[in-house]
């Protein structure tokens, strides 16, 4: 299994390199008020990648915050309970109803 995850992430290596090989050619990046920026492809398209990989983390955050606050909580909260109060409860038998013959 180990030998199939090192081929796969060799074959995406491979595949990323060549790529970044074939688009050396240079690039004009048009910004706001005038501002250019000349430079390769595979640096365009990389800096673009880090930069929605940037603002996808950024959005997730507070949400990640909230999680791990509510997780802490809950954590906190089962520590003060008493190992009989996590035991599950069985209904008594004489509340549950009787089994039905035959159907």
């Amino acid at each position: 299994m180990r030998i199939l995850v090192w081929l796969v992430r060799a074959v995406a290596f491979f595949a990323l390199f060549a790529f970044a090989l074939n688009n050396l050619h240079e690039v004009t990046l048009h910004a706001f008020f005038g501002v250019q920026w000349q430079g390769p492809m595979v640096l365009l398209v990389l800096g673009a990648l880090a930069l929605g990989c940037a603002c996808g983390a950024l959005a997730m955050l507070p949400s990640w915050w909230r999680h791990r606050a509510r997780a802490r909580r809950g954590a906190a909260r089962t520590s003060v309970l008493a190992p009989q109060d996590l035991e599950p409860s069985l209904p008594n038998s004489a509340s549950m109803p009787a089994p039905r013959d035959g159907l």
